[in-house]
């Protein structure tokens, strides 16, 4: 049985009940971990809000304000956790974004600014917060970080364009955290996640029919659950996965394995 009580970690992206980021924090939640959880910039405060009550929810004990593409915000984020833990066990990085109208467009038409975009946020915002998990996560002796990816980044799949670099991106940018990183026994894995229905995946065109096709072809001839995914991540994040390091896990039913 994984047991994360007495551990501490921050869960970043959750948008909403149907995220993969709130299907990882109710289950590490369910594991005995403390939890703080961000929220993203909006005008109106809805994400504020979601946040503040998935919280309640789930016994989180921080709740911090998170822009990633904000250094500053950054900084203030980890210096808030350290100062109220002295330490951290593990990261959870469920961050992507793209805009709308650069997944409409066709790939050849992607633009500078939301290539950049995409990137940025997708992938790039995993170096600075791996850098200030690890100062925290030295104090306890090592941790673990988790991205979520998506097939997507080794294979060309439709409507997804810019987001199948930024993912390949945020993969080799795990590899390389984790060959920086495992002398302090830090590890640093990924989750390629099945088609699943998120706020994300609702921006890509025709994705319920990617769905249908996913579930069909899959070795177990379904899709996935989030309760799945997240359990795959909570393993990760363990220490019964302590061996590995620098991988990208499929829990995607045996899709990527499948010829046709």
């Amino acid at each position: 049985m994984i047991s994360f009580v007495g551990k501490k970690g921050l869960v970043l992206g959750i948008a909403n009940q149907r995220s993969i980021a709130h299907g990882v924090a109710a289950e590490l939640s369910k594991l005995g971990a403390e939890l703080a959880l961000t929220y993203a910039p909006d005008p109106k405060g809805r994400f504020e809000r979601f946040i503040r009550k998935s919280a309640e929810e789930l016994g989180a004990t921080h709740v911090l304000p998170l822009d990633v593409s904000d250094d500053s915000q950054l900084e203030a984020c980890f210096a808030a956790l350290d100062e109220a833990w002295d330490g951290m066990d593990f990261v959870v990085h469920s961050v992507a974004f793209a805009d709308r109208a650069e997944l409409e467009l066709a790939f050849t038409e992607t633009t500078r600014k939301g290539w950049d975009l995409a990137m940025g946020i997708s992938a790039y915002s995993l170096i600075p917060i791996a850098r200030e998990s690890a100062r925290l996560m030295r104090k306890n002796g090592g941790g673990s970080i988790v991205g979520m990816t998506f097939i997507g980044s080794v294979l060309a799949v439709p409507n997804y364009h810019v987001m199948g670099p930024a993912k390949a991106a945020l993969e080799a940018i795990i590899r390389g955290l984790a060959r920086e990183l495992g002398p302090e026994n830090i590890r640093c894995n990924a989750v390629s996640a099945g088609a699943l229905r998120t706020l994300s995946s609702s921006g890509i065109s025709q994705f319920a029919e990617m769905m249908k096709v996913a579930g069909e072809h899959a070795a177990l001839q379904r899709n996935v659950t989030v309760e799945e995914v997240a359990q795959a991540t909570a393993f990760l994040l363990s220490g019964a996965a302590s061996g590995i390091t620098g991988q990208s896990i499929y829990v995607d039913g045996g899709f990527n394995i499948m010829a046709n």
